[in-house]
């Protein structure tokens, strides 16, 4: 094991040290992928056996249900009242907006009491072929009205600043405990162009999706790319480990864009999608489609349109907007209609907040609370609404509407209802410690997937802290068992090499712990995997020593 040496000591002029940087500015990973992510990242190309079988042997694609789930992000906050507008109380409304509000008689009626703006009209034929749904007033109690703390919390289902993953990250984490060692063959979850968001994260050990910002580049990497050695590295200690690190994220890298690539290549766009300048949001979906036809195996997809954050200018700003989601979201689904993958594919808006009701004095509106969630696809077989619209009598006591639907009423529904998840898990994932409305949209599962926590997670637990022992920074590994049984705890670096076996043998139940830093003294300053394997299941995280 190599002792701590400083990174410069590599001997900058040498030849190895020229040729690697050579290598490595024409093939980094950062440079040439054009994506970048959690899952990509990991130890696909160099996964260690396993002594036993893994939860990860029972992937998301093997499942029974072929549900997807695209989520679309609006980012800064859409403006619900202008969205679908209350027509049973359209004066109230319209008091509120002189400048903004859209005139009655412009607007396409999709009942008796609400109505949308003409410029949504692409979603017309969806509403009346019962492809679409409106959740009204969905938000949270004491919103924020940060875009940053918002955005946490619709991405961790946790209302206050103590959470720091995704309710997906715990869900996947939940399925995938083994993951940072064996890795699933396909994405658990893929992001276009959206970065920085905590839905896929797990506590910021993990992240389970890769994103992709371009596309395109993956066959450029698929073609040109190889497979780094491992084993051939010279130099110091430190910067062979980092070399190798980057090797080996490298390699999975490789192996992750050819799966994606290869379905990429087989689904093929039967339809024409608009322009980039028409609608940014179309071209991700254009992508999406494909992966999805080209039977990639991935169950959740996110996509991102930003500009929602309309303080000023909003005549001009919203409609466009609404124009490149209505386009997008037909033209995709006419897309995936050629297959026939439309009925087995829900999409589903989601925004920090709403607007407040009143305008502003730049002709806009600011920070609100509630605004409409917004679904399509013809699984959804019923036009119609999800709860009841915020009453425009009723605001408070900063002018914004009071939300009726909670968001985590709307997620729990998509999954258990769509992605046929047990209630178990979605109210683990989803830590819904207080009782929430059961929301419906009519879904039917075929069957119940096989997707609860291990049954062993509840008898071991596992993670690490930071602590200052005379002066000296330390990290400990702590871990509890509730019953007797066979463990081993092994520490790899980051591109799969085992470093040391830290414990052997049977246990008896209780809490215990690992000093790290003073087991792996002569370990270089990093990034490293802990595996413990109890009982027959596998769990594996990083840590920062």
């Amino acid at each position: 094991m190599c002792t701590h040496q400083n990174l410069h000591n590599a001997q900058p002029g040498s030849d190895i040290h020229s040729q690697e940087h050579e290598k490595w500015s024409r093939r980094s990973f950062l440079q040439a992928l054009g994506f970048v992510g959690g899952g990509s990242m990991l130890l696909g190309a160099n996964q260690i056996s396993a002594a036993v079988n893994s939860p990860l042997s029972q992937a998301i694609n093997d499942t029974e249900t072929e549900n997807i789930l695209v989520l679309i992000r609006l980012k800064g906050g859409n403006d619900g009242l202008n969205t679908i507008v209350p027509v049973y109380d359209y004066d109230k409304y319209a008091n509120f907006r002189p400048n903004l509000r859209h005139s009655e008689n412009s607007l396409i009626k999709l009942d008796d009491d609400f109505g949308m703006p003409n410029y949504m009209s692409d979603l017309e034929s969806m509403w009346g072929e019962g492809s679409m749904k409106v959740v009204h007033g969905v938000g949270y109690e004491n919103q924020t009205l940060s875009h940053f703390k918002s955005s946490d919390i619709w991405a961790s289902s946790v209302t206050d600043d103590s959470e720091n993953s995704g309710f997906m990250g715990r869900y996947f984490n939940g399925l995938y405990p083994d993951y940072l060692v064996n890795p699933p063959e396909k994405p658990a979850a893929i992001q276009i162009g959206s970065f920085g968001n905590l839905i896929f994260d797990d506590e910021g050990i993990n992240n389970y999706a890769i994103t992709i910002s371009n596309i395109q580049s993956l066959r450029n990497i698929e073609e040109s790319g190889g497979l780094h050695s491992l084993n051939d590295i010279v130099g110091t200690c430190e910067y062979s480990d980092r070399l190798k690190f980057l090797r080996g994220v490298t390699n999975n890298t490789f192996t992750y864009a050819g799966v994606i690539s290869e379905a990429y290549a087989r689904g093929q766009n039967a339809v024409p999608y608009p322009d980039k300048e028409i609608s940014k949001l179309g071209q991700q979906l254009k992508e999406i489609a494909r992966m999805i036809k080209g039977d990639l195996g991935t169950k959740v997809y996110m996509v991102s349109l930003n500009g929602f954050d309309t303080h000023a200018n909003q005549l001009e700003e919203h409609p466009k907007l609404w124009k490149d989601i209505s386009i997008a979201i037909k033209t995709f689904y006419e897309d995936l209609a050629e297959t026939e993958y439309d009925t087995k594919v829900l999409s589903m808006t989601i925004s920090e907040f709403g607007r407040r009701a009143e305008e502003n004095g730049s002709k806009g509106t600011d920070h609100g609370e509630a605004a409409p969630i917004m679904l399509f696809g013809p699984a959804i077989q019923d036009n119609g609404f999800v709860g009841n619209h915020p009453d425009l009598n009723d605001l408070d006591r900063r002018g914004n509407l009071k939300y009726t639907v909670d968001f985590r009423e709307v997620y729990a529904a998509a999954m258990k209802e769509w992605l046929c998840i047990d209630p178990e898990t979605v109210d683990k994932a989803l830590k819904l410690e207080t009782s929430f409305a059961d929301r419906s949209f009519g879904f039917s599962c075929k069957g119940i997937l096989n997707t609860r926590f291990p049954s062993s997670s509840f008898n071991f637990e596992h993670f690490t802290t930071n602590q200052v022992e005379a002066g000296i920074p330390q990290t400990l590994l702590h871990y509890e068992n509730k019953m007797t049984g066979h463990i081993n705890i092994s520490v790899f670096d980051m591109s799969g090499s085992l470093l040391k076996v830290l414990r052997e043998g049977f246990i008896e139940p209780g809490a215990y712990y690992i000093n790290l830093s003073k087991e792996l003294k002569e370990a270089n300053t990093g990034i490293y995997i802990y595996r413990a394997v109890f009982k027959g299941d596998a769990y594996s995280a990083k840590f920062i020593m």
